[in-house]
């Protein structure tokens, strides 16, 4: 699947959000399972206080900062579509981790309002790239044979270095959320591996995620 450029995905990601959230103003306070210490609206604050920072590394004025959600989804939008232009003329890829960030707490964000994941969407390649990158060097970090990741579609990726030892199959959405640290360690257990998975269970942890204690969504 050939990735979308940022300044095509994440343009996406804002208007899933905003249609996720235009409509259900009794939705705002609601806790995030997947971030425990956030609501609704912290998670959207999160969001444009990051592409306000990507915007700052990239020249841009950030707007002044915004309280309620649909202020802040003002706000993300003006921010994001500065970004979209600033990303298109650095070539398209350097805002791919805000992407990735944006993507996942969008799931986030669906799982809490009870949403299903989209069927497709714009960010989900580009975004799984990022992740398969950061869960590959934490394979190989930790002296670990390498990890054959695939999808219940067909889909194929090498995490590690050298031939894989082990494969790992799941439903595209439980693989994405495995990498961004949103299953628990039994969860993770529990996918379809080729072999005992206790030895790779350690690199799910990486980066800014860590496995939830507790069943993640």
């Amino acid at each position: 699947m050939t990735a979308a450029p940022d300044f095509v995905a994440y343009p996406e990601v804002r208007r899933a959000v905003r249609a996720l959230l235009e409509g259900r103003p009794g939705t705002y306070r609601r806790p995030v399972p997947a971030c425990p210490e956030w609501t609704v609206t912290d998670l959207l604050g999160h969001l444009t206080a990051i592409a306000s920072r990507v915007l700052a590394r990239h020249g841009g004025t950030p707007p002044a900062p915004a309280g309620t959600v649909p202020e802040l989804l003002d706000r993300w939008d003006d921010l994001g579509e500065e970004l979209d232009r600033r990303l298109a003329e650095a070539g398209g890829r350097s805002g791919e981790v805000m992407v990735m960030d944006a993507y996942t707490h969008e799931l986030d964000l669906r799982a809490a309002l009870g949403v299903p994941p989209p069927v497709e969407h714009l960010a989900w390649a580009p975004s799984f790239d990022v992740l398969v990158r950061g869960f590959s060097a934490s394979v190989a970090g930790r002296g670990l044979p390498a990890v054959d990741l695939r999808t219940t579609g067909g889909s194929r990726w090498t995490a590690g270095t050298g031939r894989p030892k082990v494969s790992v199959t799941a439903p595209a959405h439980d693989l994405y959320r495995a990498l961004a640290g949103r299953r628990s360690p039994a969860q993770l257990a529990a996918l379809e591996w080729s072999a005992a998975p206790e030895p790779w269970l350690a690199a799910f942890t990486w980066g800014p995620f860590t496995p939830p204690t507790h069943p993640g969504v």
